[in-house]
């Protein structure tokens, strides 16, 4: 448990940017053991400096093939020990990528004889040709032969390494699950209790009893006082870094916080981590001095080596006590309340010591002649202290936030979640351990508090990096792609910490190089192998290109096409054309590059355009319907439209729809084929000169000349009206209740065609109120055949 749980924390030391010591205590305790036994297990396989693999540009496989036939034998050894098939292995995997390198080999070579033998075209089907051509065709056959036969060796080669890593990789699973699946006995046993208490006791008087002797044996000899002033040197340094040195960052630390800026946090988290780092620095000081005494004896010195990792568990602790539950008033990035945050310091804190202790001394049960059942007694009273703590900690991240004057903030999902986990784990792993899975149950408290670590470095990495994106750009046009900023680190964080859940949840650094590998590899498409770099390769045309093309854009746009004659509807279309084009020649550029040959998706083609046909039949049409539009442009951007009962401005036309804005400022989506097949009124199609008929009704008796030449005064007199045509003015007959009257005028700017007719209303009402013309209003007579019945 110790072990694993130390390797992972320097992984997350080292996720976070602070330099990291390599510590001896941090292998596993089954390493002496398999290490005694690897000469006997493991054959020794050693790739000599001074050879290669390959002579003359082809395979020897005569110290392969001796490889491979040992990690057969071992394969098919069922008492193999982990050491010696991790010895294998290495060599499998490094002599893996050598034959997967040279299944690549002579490409270009191959090429250029395919293209001379397709030069020569097909055999024909007499089977007769001239001596000379078929000469030449046998020539370039045998040369094709020759060349691509080291390439069929390299890849059987790499097949038979690959079929025995896969078969090293699952034998080693199957021992992890057997030990994880195995019930040993009962840590309750009181023989057990009683053995490991006995061990523990031991152990310091043991401690001490080296110590007594290696301090009389160095004044004995004189060698103490020899290396007590290097020694000195060490202590006094070790203490300074410890003592001195974290005080003094943490003052500087908070100087930072009266300070205002933009990078003020990150500047904060960065000298947070040098907090981690000057207290682990003197640690390992501490312990160098200590050695260089040299009075400590076996189970001693373990125990002093331990001191840095024993350290790094209790610093480490404080640092994430400090920032997931921060000192003061503020309640930090989960805006907790003062009391949660006392709570869940302190409760991080312990469970930091408590793993740290654990660590020293079981650094020093490791030598001690211990049953299994002693072991497990040893182990489950800190499964169950850590156990209680978890639970309460678990309490603490379930505790809804403090409201602010801001509101409540939302208490979210993933605290819950987490909270619960941590009250599981807290009760399953004590229980799982008292009925004798010690091994699971050490494994799943270690993978849980260290899950927790990770997501508090991964959490409070996030929120800095959303700090300092907060501030958008000036640009409008840049603001779109800044507000994904913060998604785009949030996803590059989780991607980046998947590694490291792996590590902690039982995987192997040979895993993750072994999915690597196999994401290097890339897969086959065809006779065509796309790799990663066949990826980025593919990425980057295709990215360079699509900014290549709205870079273009952007200049035909504002500079080009506004000093042309073209309106402002073929701008429109000529820039969207150019960007459709763009866009399919970057990507036919982009997978050319790749290397994948586009006659291997004829296939694929034809199945689509089946799909396409019965399917898509709709998106197809509005798709041509909106090619159709940008290239005839009977609708253009702008123009005042009227289709389907809707009327407004064409905003956007694009390869499915156009948008339509109507006067009441609501968008509207035609579908592109309703455009095309359909009937459209453009009312400013080519130009913007339009109707305005505005009606009128006079009182019967009213001089109809008289009125005639108000209107006609009133519509010439209006600024929108042109003289060219002129306006008419349209006796257009004796209505039920009036004279009705129309002027008919061809205004300058259609757009404004409701303003103008408001405007000559107005003028209109002006007019006949000074000459006396009456405009009536409906009037009715009403007849009653019984007026009798009202008088009752």
């Amino acid at each position: 448990m110790i072990a694993r749980c130390l390797r992972v924390l320097w992984v997350l030391l080292f996720l976070a940017g602070a330099p990291v010591s390599a510590v001896a205590q941090n292998a596993p305790e089954e390493t002496t053991e398999t290490a005694q036994t690897s000469d006997e297990a493991a054959p020794q396989v050693a790739i000599p400096e001074d050879a290669t693999p390959t002579e003359g540009g082809e395979v020897q496989p005569d110290e392969f093939a001796q490889l491979a036939e040992r990690a057969e034998a071992l394969a098919s050894n069922e008492d193999a020990s982990l050491f010696a098939i991790s010895r294998l292995r290495a060599e499998l995997v490094f002599w893996r990528d050598f034959f997967l390198s040279e299944a690549d080999a002579n490409q270009g070579r191959l090429a250029t004889v395919d293209a001379q033998i397709a030069a020569l075209g097909p055999v024909p089907e007499s089977g007769e040709e001239a001596p000379s051509v078929a000469d030449r065709r046998a020539e370039l056959e045998e040369q094709r032969q020759n060349i691509i036969a080291p390439r069929l060796l390299a890849e059987e080669a790499h097949a038979r390494a690959d079929g025995l890593i896969r078969e090293f990789d699952a034998r080693v699973l199957q021992r992890e699950t057997e030990e994880l699946t195995e019930r040993g006995p009962t840590p309750l046993q009181p023989t057990a209790i009683a053995e490991a208490v006995g061990a523990v006791v031991n152990l310091f008087a043991v401690v001490g009893t080296e110590l007594a002797v290696g301090i009389g044996v160095g004044l004995d000899t004189g060698n103490l006082i020899k290396v007590l002033p290097r020694a000195a040197l060490y202590f006094i340094g070790g203490l300074l870094l410890v003592s001195v040195g974290r005080n003094y960052m943490t003052r500087w630390r908070n100087s930072l916080s009266a300070r205002q800026g933009r990078w003020v946090p990150l500047m904060r988290f960065t000298v947070s981590f040098v907090q981690i780092a000057v207290p682990l620095l003197g640690l390992v000081a501490l312990t160098e001095g200590l050695e260089q005494l040299g009075i400590f004896g076996l189970r001693g010195a373990d125990m002093v080596d331990a001191i840095p990792a024993a350290g790094f568990c209790a610093v480490f602790g404080w640092w994430v006590s400090r920032h997931v539950f921060p000192l003061g008033a503020q309640g930090g990035y989960l805006s907790y309340d003062e009391a949660t945050r006392a709570a869940g310091r302190r409760y991080t804190l312990t469970i930091a010591w408590v793993l740290a202790i654990s660590v020293l001394v079981s650094a020093g049960l490791r030598t001690m002649e211990m049953s299994e059942a002693a072991t497990a007694a040893s182990e489950w009273p800190v499964l169950v202290i850590l156990g209680i703590l978890l639970w309460l900690l678990g309490r603490v991240i379930q505790t809804p936030p403090e409201s602010n004057d801001d509101g409540v903030p939302a208490a979210g999902r993933s605290r819950g979640l987490i909270g619960r986990y941590c009250t599981v784990v807290a009760i399953l792993s004590p229980a799982i351990g008292a009925i004798g899975f010690n091994f699971a149950a050490v494994n799943l408290m270690s993978a849980s508090i260290l899950s927790l670590g990770l997501i508090a470095v991964v959490f409070l990495i996030q929120r800095i990096s959303h700090d300092l994106l907060e501030k958008p750009p000036e640009d409008e046009e840049d603001r779109g792609l800044y507000a994904l900023l913060p998604v785009f680190v949030t996803f590059t964080l989780y991607m980046l910490s998947l590694p490291l859940f792996a590590l902690i949840w039982g995987a192997r650094v040979d895993d993750l190089l072994e999915l690597w590998a196999r994401f290097q590899e890339g897969f086959s498409i065809g006779e065509t192998r796309l790799s990663p770099t066949d990826f980025l390769l593919f990425a980057f045309v295709f990215v360079f290109g699509y900014l290549l093309t709205r870079f273009i854009q952007g200049m035909l746009r504002r500079s080009v096409l506004p000093r042309t004659r073209l309106d402002l509807g073929a701008q429109n279309a000529v820039v969207a054309g150019f960007g459709y084009v763009g866009i399919v020649l970057a990507a036919i550029f982009a997978i050319t590059s790749a290397g994948l040959d586009l006659s291997n998706l004829a296939i694929v083609a034809g199945a689509l355009s089946v799909g396409i046909g019965f399917g898509l039949q709709n998106i197809v049409s509005n798709f041509v319907s909106g090619i159709i539009l940008l290239i005839e442009r009977p609708v253009s951007e702008g123009d005042w439209i009227e289709v389907g009962g809707q009327m407004g401005y064409v905003r956007a036309i694009s390869v499915r729809s156009t948008r339509i804005e109507t006067f009441d400022r609501r968008d509207v989506i035609i579908p592109n084929a309703d455009l095309v097949s359909g009937q459209v009124t453009n009312w400013t199609r080519g130009n913007l000169v339009g109707r305005v008929i505005v009606p009128v009704g006079v009182a019967y008796g009213t001089d109809t000349e008289k009125v005639t030449k108000i209107l006609q005064d009133v519509a010439e007199a209006h600024p929108l009206v042109v003289a060219d045509p002129p306006p008419a003015i349209l006796f257009q007959g004796f209505g039920a209740d009036s004279l009705d009257f129309e002027i008919r005028a061809i205004l300058r700017d259609v757009n404004y065609v409701l303003a103008a007719k408001s405007e000559m209303n107005h003028e209109i009402a002006k007019k006949f109120a000074e000459a006396g013309i009456e405009i009536p209003f409906a009037q009715r007579d009403i007849w009653l055949r019984n007026p009798e019945v009202l008088k009752e």
